[in-house]
């Protein structure tokens, strides 16, 4: 029972730290993708749709090979951490969330742009104001990217190792003990696993109706 309690804390800490880190990475990109014009925004526009689908194990082996002793990035000693799993779902959640506040922003832009310069805001100035806009959409997003990284298990195993008490995560648990025939464990996972993102899904849900009735009111 400890060792369950053990792995479904640890997935969930890991996945809403990447999630968090993601988010923060991706909102100002994505507003500024859709509001500042500039030489190459189409090409990183197209690259980060491209990345959307971004292979969880082509990911994993990039950074196992980036935190490995020989690696760049050895002498941080963070192959097989928690840390390492973070950076991990933090890389593939960055697309998704990038590309859904980068539609959602074009669209607000489109609409509330002229309205929002001509009453003498700068188009950094108007950023916060587009990502207020869009808050419901951006509820959407942020779950979507929590999608992403409380379901992932390819990379995660490549830089985690599914270290017991350590490294170990609700999926790369429930395959381990597929593999080893301890279906009782794996099924007991993954039904906290799918709990876990009905009861997300709700949530985003219900608050996502309630930004739009506002938006909707304060139009």
């Amino acid at each position: 029972m400890h060792s369950f309690l053990e792995i479904v804390a640890l997935s969930i800490g890991v996945s809403l730290a990447a999630t968090a880190a993601a988010t923060a990475i991706s909102l100002p990109i994505g507003a500024a993708l859709a509001i500042f014009p500039f030489r190459g925004r189409r090409l990183i526009v197209v690259l980060i749709n491209a990345f959307f689908g971004l292979p969880p194990v082509v990911v994993g082996l990039v950074l196992y090979l980036a935190l490995s002793r020989s690696g760049p990035l050895g002498s941080l000693a963070l192959l097989f951490t928690p840390t390492a799993m973070v950076i991990a779902q933090t890389i593939l959640a960055i697309p998704i969330i990038t590309a859904l506040v980068h539609r959602a922003s074009e669209r607000a832009w489109a609409r509330y742009g002229d309205e929002l310069t001509s009453d003498g805001a700068t188009r950094l100035q108007a950023v916060p104001q587009i990502l207020m806009i869009i808050r419901a959409d951006l509820v959407t997003a942020v779950l979507a990217g929590f999608g992403r990284t409380v379901s992932e298990v390819g990379a995660v195993i490549l830089v985690g190792g599914n270290i017991r008490g350590l490294t170990r995560t609700m999926t790369t648990a429930i395959a381990l003990q597929t593999s080893q025939g301890d279906l009782s464990l794996a099924l007991a996972l993954g039904a906290v696993l799918v709990g876990i993102s009905i009861s997300v899904s709700a949530t985003v849900f219900a608050l996502a109706g309630r930004a739009r009735t506002a938006e909707s009111d304060e139009v």
